[in-house]
């Protein structure tokens, strides 16, 4: 007896193919049929009529940053609600685990670490997940049996380097036998399931006493020595991140990223690459690398995102703009001293000239205050700002942007909230992308969802996406689009059995209407652990998920189901060679 059938479906099967109307029998997990309709003789338990609904493969997401939310939120919202079945986590170099059991206070530190770099509730870590753990495997099993997702998760460099080093992994260069201790445990980690290794190299990242965190000082030999270790076991990867994603590559770091996949004969990915007709050069620089890897024996693969995500700005609070060159010195100076600052005009014109210039890097694009939107306010000053564009406001008072700006938000405390508006949505920029996105080195993803949680949505990209697939720009059609949402990234991790709607796959659909699919406006929430706000968007269009047979969601509710399998290399994923 079938589970569940899914009867007169439009089929998009994840494979490029066109849709096809199909019949779709559940059972035990997988989907045991693929019929034409009214043919399938079997009894079902529970039936559905999907006639004028799209049924395709779930959604893999290949970069999240769900390490800790599941915890508290095993549902992975709202990625889930938007079709999202399969996450990627510990991304970046940055994990929970290996915790090391002799210094209880590496628990503290990594803490503090995730919550300035990837703006996680400092409370939310605390209070939300248990930290039981030490070794890596036991993260894991932390995790495994209570999540709705499926998620599989790199090793992050920074934890290694932290377990075997100590506080002299900021700084310090391991020794040869705390290197060897350090492939151990990432060994260890490989053999209970880690999917490789993740690493960072980037300038904006540094840890919660602002110093750059630990694996930012490797050397070159240290991660070609992991990355060797990462050929040794099946189903494993390498994600990797250095100053130039953000812009453009340095001849070093591509030699690294070539180097580092040539050794260990997989791919590597890394994220995000920024598609802007205002900078035509940046990406053949970036697709270069690929090239490169090649030619050497690996595979690059660059993430990119197919919607422009809103990410706020404050000058209160640590976010982007904290890291244009010299403005953090300012902006992490105590309130009452960085309003005085900010209002003096020298300081502002500085600000301004370190802002346009050359090592502002893709920070540059955050420069436009005139093209900033007012979001929330806190005074009475401020009323009636909220939605109104900086430039508006300040042709009426009379002053330049910048000036404008730092006013409204003293007026607050600095606790205003700022949307920039977006400087590459123009027909030029769209253009640029479409044709990017067909590069073989070219995957959908990035959403950092479960990073950054008051400042962006990503997770919402997969319908937002397909519903301008279907009724906006239509860059692409739907199977193409379904394609690289699901078995393109499920083939590059080499998930088994995922990323397809075939028979004696796992069972990982998704159920949506082609007329409304599309993701609402991203809405502040208070629902983390502390009551910590997030940034939460509702799924539109999507009449329900199941992952591995079992329906989690139905119409943008979860089912309270937890069915999904913490992913682990080797019995969940293949060996993907770049040979």
């Amino acid at each position: 007896m079938l589970d569940h059938l899914i009867k007169g479906a439009t089929v998009v099967d994840g494979t490029g193919a066109p849709a096809f109307t199909a019949d779709v029998g559940i059972r035990d997990g997988r989907i045991a049929v693929v019929a034409e309709p009214g043919t399938i003789q079997e009894s079902a338990t529970t039936s559905e009529d999907a006639q004028g609904r799209v049924l395709a493969p779930g959604f893999v997401d290949p970069h999240t940053h769900y390490d800790a939310q599941l915890f508290w939120d095993p549902y992975a919202t709202p990625s889930l609600n938007h079709g999202v079945t399969t996450v990627a986590g510990g991304n970046c170099g940055f994990t929970l685990a290996p915790l090391n059991p002799a210094r209880p206070e590496d628990a503290d530190y990594t803490r503090r670490m995730m919550s300035k770099v990837e703006g996680m509730s400092l409370v939310a870590l605390e209070e939300g997940a248990p930290w039981t753990w030490s070794s890596f495997g036991e993260y894991l099993d932390a995790l495994d049996g209570r999540v709705a997702v499926n998620a599989g998760f790199m090793v992050g460099h920074c934890a290694l380097r932290r377990y075997v080093m100590g506080a002299d992994a900021v700084g310090g260069q391991p020794s040869p036998e705390q290197l060897e201790e350090m492939l151990r445990l990432f060994h260890d980690a490989m053999d209970a399931g880690a999917w490789g290794l993740s690493t960072t190299q980037s300038s904006t990242h540094s840890d919660g006493d602002g110093e750059p965190v630990a694996s930012r000082h490797a050397k070159p030999d240290e991660l070609l020595a992991l990355s060797r270790a990462v050929a040794e076991h099946e189903g494993t990867q390498l994600e990797a991140i250095v100053a130039g994603c953000l812009d453009q590559f340095s001849d070093d770091e591509i030699d690294l990223f070539v180097e580092m996949s040539a050794a260990a004969g997989r791919p590597l990915n890394w994220n995000v690459l920024t598609i802007d007709s205002a900078v035509p050069e940046r990406v053949p620089r970036q697709l270069s690398a690929s090239e490169r890897a090649r030619e050497a024996g690996g595979r690059i693969v660059a993430l990119t995102m197919p919607i422009l995500t809103p990410m706020n700005m404050s000058l209160g609070t640590f976010c982007a703009l904290n890291l244009i060159p010299g403005w953090g010195d300012v902006l992490g100076l105590p309130v009452p001293e960085r309003i005085a600052k900010l209002r003096d005009p020298d300081v502002r014109g500085e600000m301004l000239r370190r802002a346009d210039s050359k090592e502002a890097g893709v920070f540059r694009r955050l420069t436009h205050f005139d093209r900033y939107v007012i979001g929330d306010t806190y005074s009475k000053e401020n009323e009636g700002l909220t939605g109104r564009v900086v430039g508006d406001i300040a042709a009426e008072r009379g002053q330049e942007a910048f000036q404008c700006l730092v006013e409204i938000c003293a007026n607050d405390d600095l606790r205003t909230v700022l949307w920039p508006m977006p400087s590459d949505n123009d027909p030029d920029s769209w253009a640029l992308r479409q044709e990017t996105w067909q590069h073989e080195d070219v995957m959908l993803g990035g959403s950092d969802a479960g990073a950054h949680l008051d400042r962006m949505c990503g997770a919402p990209y997969t319908t937002r996406f397909i519903g301008d697939c279907l009724r906006g720009r239509k860059l692409v059609g739907l199977e193409q689009a379904v394609k690289m949402l699901t078995d393109d990234p499920a083939q590059l991790f080499g998930l088994r059995e995922r990323g397809r709607i075939e028979e004696g796959f796992h069972a990982d659909l998704v159920l949506f209407d082609p007329e409304r699919i599309d993701a609402g406006k991203a809405t502040l929430v208070h629902d983390l652990p502390g009551d910590s706000p997030r940034l939460d968007s509702k799924a539109i269009g999507i009449n329900a998920v199941w992952v591995n047979g079992v329906e989690a969601i139905r119409e943008d509710r979860v089912t309270g189901a937890t069915p999904g399998t913490v992913l682990r290399s080797g019995r969940d994923t293949r060996t993907v060679s770049t040979k």
